[in-house]
C-alpha cells in the first residue's frame, strides 16, 4: 500500500533514489566505498547465483521510458485539526497519541476489535496503518473507505479492498524473487550456536562484538552467512512476526585502524522498513531505547535488559511509516551514536516522535555509541538516566548550553559540517556544509550556475546528505542527465552500454526532485519542502531560482517587498527545519568588464543580510577563448573566512575542478584588502598621469632651447 500512498498522498516530489547507507559511525565518502560495496555485492551475488540463477541479485531492470512517475501535489495539505473534525463528524472515537491518532480498525470484524485501537493515523500527513492487517494508505484512502461503509451497509471492510491494487507483471516477479532470495539467504545462514567456538569468536572479533553473547545473538535471530563472512540481521514483522527481509552486514578495516560496515538489504532499501528487535518488545513495555544500528541495539539489550530497537537506515532517516510501532512507549531514549551528526539526528527525530516523551543521550567522551560503551565497560544505567529531555523552553541559561558549547569545542571538525570532496578549496574557506544555514548563490547569465551548483550538491549527496532539488528553470530530465554525467564523469552518449551500471549506482543516492516547473507560488513550494523534510529527512534543498517564485505573487505589491518576504520565508524554514537551503538568485545587470559583488545580487540587501553564505560565480569574458571562471565566497557567517579560487570547466563530464597549482595563483581576499588594493592602484594611476603630463610640458622647452643654440640671435 506504500505505492498507493506515494501516488495519492505525497507532495510534489519525484523520488530518484532510495538510499542504502553505511554504518553511522564510519561514513566514508562515496568515492571510497563505491568499489568496496560493488565488490561486496558482486561477491554475494556470485555465491547466491551458484544456488539459484533467478535471484534478485542477478536481475537487471530493463530501461523504460515511462519509468518516471509524476506525483500530484495535494491542493490543501491535511492538518490534525481537519482529521479530528472529520472523525468526530463520523462519530468515530479516537485516542490522541504522540505522533498518531488511534482508532479502532475498520478492517477487523467488530467482534474481534474489543478495545483494540490498532489503526494509526499520522498527525502530519494523514497516512494510516492498521497493525492487525498491515493495511496502509493515504488519508484520502481512509476517507473513501469510511464513506463507502455506511452506503453499502457494512460495519467493516475486507483488507483486500486496499491491498489488492494492481501490479505489473514485472513488479510481481520482482517481489516474488525478493521473497525467494530472503528465504534462500536465511536457510543458507547458520546460527552462532552451531558454529565452532574458535570460528564464532573470530567473526565476533571482526565485527567488534566480542562481548555480545551467543544467547543475545540467538534471541535477535542473528546468523552468519559463511560464503561472504557476513552477519545476517533478520526483519521480523507483521502480527505473526514472520520473516520479511534481511540485512547483510560485512566488516572491513580501514587505513586508520577503525572498522567500516557495508550493508545490503533484501528487499531493496526503498521498501525495507524494519525496526530491528521490535519482535522482542512486549505489549506492556512502556520504555524503549532507539539506536542507529543493529549492533548497538544488541549491546543495549544485553547490558540493560531494556527493550531496544534500531532504525533501518541509521541516523539518516526515520520513515514515518514506522511511527505507529513506537506509539506504545511513554518514554523513548534516543542513543543514536557518539558524534555530532547523531546528536543532530536525535533532535530532528524527537520532533517526529513527540518532544514530551523523548530524551536524548548527549554524545561525548564518556558517552560514546552503545557498542563502544559496552566494550569499554561503561555504566549503561547511568548514561540512560542522565539523558536530557528533548522538550525545551523558550529561554535557556548557559548552564543548559554548557555541554553543547564544550561539545562544539571538542568536535570542531564535525561541527564544521560535511566536507566537499571535489572542491577542497571550497572546504578550505567555508569549512563544510552545515544544517540550518541559508546559502545565496549568484553568477552571470549563461556562466553555468545550475551546472556548478548541481555538482556541488551531488558531491554532498554522494556522502549521504539527503537532497531535494527544486528546478524551476530546466526540467528534471535535463537536470538528472547533467547530474548523471557528472556522477559518471564521462559522456554517456558515447558509452550507452555503461548506462545501466551508472544509473543503478545513481539510484542509490538519497536524491529527490520537485516536479514544479516555471513560475510557482511560494506557499506551495514551502509546503512541499516541509513535507519532504518530514517524509525523507531532507538535509539540503536547492531552489533554482528565486525569480520564478515572484511572478505568482500579488502584482500590486512592490517586487522588492515580495522578494524580501520570500527570502524571509526560506530563512525561517532553514532554521526551524534544521535544513540547509541553497537559493540561486540572478544578479542585476552589470557591465561585462566588471566583476560581480555582493551588492550585485538582484533586489534589496535582505538576501545578503539573511544569508549565512554568499557565493558568486565570477566569469571573465575573453575574446579568443571561453571565459575564465572562478568562485568567490564573499560571506561566511560560520568563521568569517572569505576568498576566491579559479575553476576549470571540463565539457565532456560537465564538471568543474580547481586547476593545477601554478597554472593560476590562488588568492584569498576580503573587502578591506580589496579597498586598499583599489586605493593603491588609483594612486599609482594618478602618479603615472602626473609623470606623463610633466614630460609633455618639458618636451617643448627642450626643443626650444636646442633651436636657440643652433640659431643664436643676431
Amino acid at each position: 500500500m506504500w505505492r498507493s500512498l506515494l501516488l495519492k498522498g505525497t507532495a510534489c516530489i519525484w523520488q530518484v533514489a532510495a538510499p542504502r547507507f553505511l554504518h553511522h559511525r564510519h561514513f566514508p565518502n562515496f568515492w571510497a566505498t563505491l568499489q568496496t560495496r560493488g565488490f561486496f555485492a558482486q561477491q554475494t551475488r556470485r555465491v547466491l547465483q551458484n544456488e539459484d540463477r533467478h535471484l534478485t541479485g542477478t536481475h537487471r531492470r530493463a530501461y523504460k521510458k515511462d519509468a518516471k512517475a509524476t506525483l500530484e501535489f495535494p491542493v490543501s495539505p491535511i492538518t490534525v485539526t481537519d482529521i479530528k473534525h472529520y472523525l468526530r463528524s463520523k462519530d468515530i472515537s479516537f485516542h490522541d497519541g504522540y505522533s498518531c491518532l488511534h482508532i479502532q480498525s475498520i478492517f477487523v470484524e467488530p467482534s474481534a476489535r474489543k478495545d483494540n485501537f490498532s489503526l494509526f493515523i499520522d498527525k502530519t500527513t494523514g497516512q494510516f496503518l492498521c497493525k492487525d492487517t498491515l493495511v496502509e494508505g493515504s488519508w484520502e484512502d481512509l476517507q473513501d473507505c469510511l464513506e463507502v461503509m455506511p452506503t453499502d451497509g457494512q460495519d467493516f471492510l475486507r483488507p483486500h479492498v486496499l491491498l489488492g491494487y494492481s501490479e505489473s507483471l514485472e513488479e510481481q516477479e520482482e517481489r516474488e524473487r525478493e521473497l525467494r532470495e530472503v528465504q534462500r539467504i536465511w536457510c543458507s545462514s547458520e546460527p552462532f550456536t552451531d558454529l565452532p567456538e574458535d570460528e564464532a569468536q573470530l567473526v565476533k572479533t571482526m565485527f567488534q562484538i566480542s562481548k555480545i553473547s551467543n544467547a543475545t545473538l540467538k534471541r535477535f535471530g542473528v546468523r552468519l552467512f559463511r560464503p561472504t563472512k557476513s552477519l545476517v540481521l533478520p526483519w521480523f514483522g507483521g502480527p505473526d512476526s514472520s520473516l520479511k527481509g534481511v540485512k547483510l552486514l560485512s566488516a572491513q578495516s580501514t587505513d586508520s585502524g577503525s572498522v567500516a560496515y557495508n550493508e545490503a538489504t533484501v528487499p531493496k532499501s526503498n521498501s525495507y522498513y524494519n525496526l530491528f528487535g521490535l519482535h522482542l518488545v512486549g505489549r506492556k513495555d512502556t520504555e524503549v531505547v532507539l539506536t542507529g544500528h543493529e549492533l548497538d541495539t544488541m549491546a543495549v539489550s544485553q547490558a540493560t535488559g531494556l527493550p531496544s530497537v534500531a532504525l533501518p537506515r541509521g541516523v539518516s532517516c526515520l520513515p514515518p511509516i514506522l511511527l505507529p510501532y513506537l506509539e506504545q512507549f511513554k518514554r523513548v531514549t534516543l542513543w543514536l551514536g557518539g558524534d555530532i551528526r547523531s546528536w543532530e539526528a536525535s533532535k530532528i527525530f524527537s520532533r517526529k516522535l513527540g518532544l514530551r516523551r523523548c530524551s536524548l543521550v548527549r554524545p561525548g567522551e564518556y558517552r560514546p555509541c552503545p557498542l563502544e560503551a559496552f566494550a569499554m565497560g561503561k555504566n549503561f544505567g547511568h548514561i540512560i538516566k542522565s539523558s536530557i529531555p528533548a522538550a525545551h523552553k523558550s529561554i535557556v541559561s548557559f548552564k543548559q548550553l554548557r555541554d553543547d558549547v564544550y561539545g562544539e569545542l571538542m568536535n570542531t571538525d564535525q561541527v564544521a559540517g560535511v566536507k566537499w570532496m571535489r572542491f577542497p578549496e571550497l572546504t578550505r574557506i567555508l569549512k563544510g556544509h552545515r544544517k540550518g544555514e541559508l546559502t545565496v548563490f549568484t553568477g552571470p547569465t549563461g556562466s553555468g550556475k545550475t551546472t556548478f551548483i548541481s555538482e556541488v550538491a551531488l558531491d554532498l549527496c554522494m556522502q549521504g546528505v539527503n537532497t531535494l532539488w527544486g528546478s524551476f528553470e530546466i526540467n528534471n530530465v535535463r537536470l538528472a542527465k547533467i547530474m548523471l554525467t557528472q556522477f559518471a564523469m564521462q559522456r554517456l552518449e558515447d558509452n550507452l552500454e555503461q548506462y545501466d551500471f551508472w544509473a543503478d549506482n545513481f539510484e542509490e543516492l538519497p536524491l529527490y526532485f520537485m516536479t514544479f516547473h516555471g513560475q510557482q507560488n511560494i506557499k506551495a513550494v514551502l509546503d512541499t519542502m516541509q513535507h519532504a523534510v518530514y517524509m525523507y529527512d531532507i538535509n539540503h534543498v536547492i531552489i533554482d531560482n528565486l525569480q520564478f517564485m515572484m511572478g505568482q505573487e500579488n502584482l500590486s505589491v512592490d517586487k522588492f517587498a515580495v522578494q524580501d518576504h520570500i527570502i524571509g520565508a526560506f530563512r525561517k524554514f532553514a532554521t526551524s527545519s534544521s535544513c540547509h537551503v541553497t537559493l540561486i538568485i540572478h544578479p542585476r545587470k552589470e557591465e561585462d568588464d566588471r566583476e560581480l559583488q555582493m551588492a550585485s545580487i538582484f533586489g534589496s540587501a535582505k538576501a545578503s543580510q539573511e544569508a549565512d553564505n554568499v557565493l558568486i560565480l565570477q566569469e571573465k569574458k575573453l575574446v579568443t577563448c571561453p571565459g575564465r571562471r572562478s568562485l568567490q565566497v564573499t560571506k561566511n557567517r560560520f568563521d568569517g573566512d572569505v576568498g576566491i579560487f579559479p575553476l576549470d570547466f571540463i565539457k565532456s563530464s560537465l564538471t568543474f575542478s580547481s586547476p593545477v597549482k601554478g597554472k593560476h595563483k590562488l588568492r584569498k581576499v576580503n573587502h578591506k584588502q580589496e579597498n586598499e588594493e583599489a586605493e593603491e592602484a588609483t594612486a599609482k594611476k594618478e602618479e603615472v598621469k602626473k609623470e606623463k603630463a610633466a614630460k609633455t610640458t618639458k618636451a617643448p622647452r627642450a626643443v626650444k632651447n636646442v633651436t636657440e643654440k643652433e640659431n643664436p640671435p643676431k
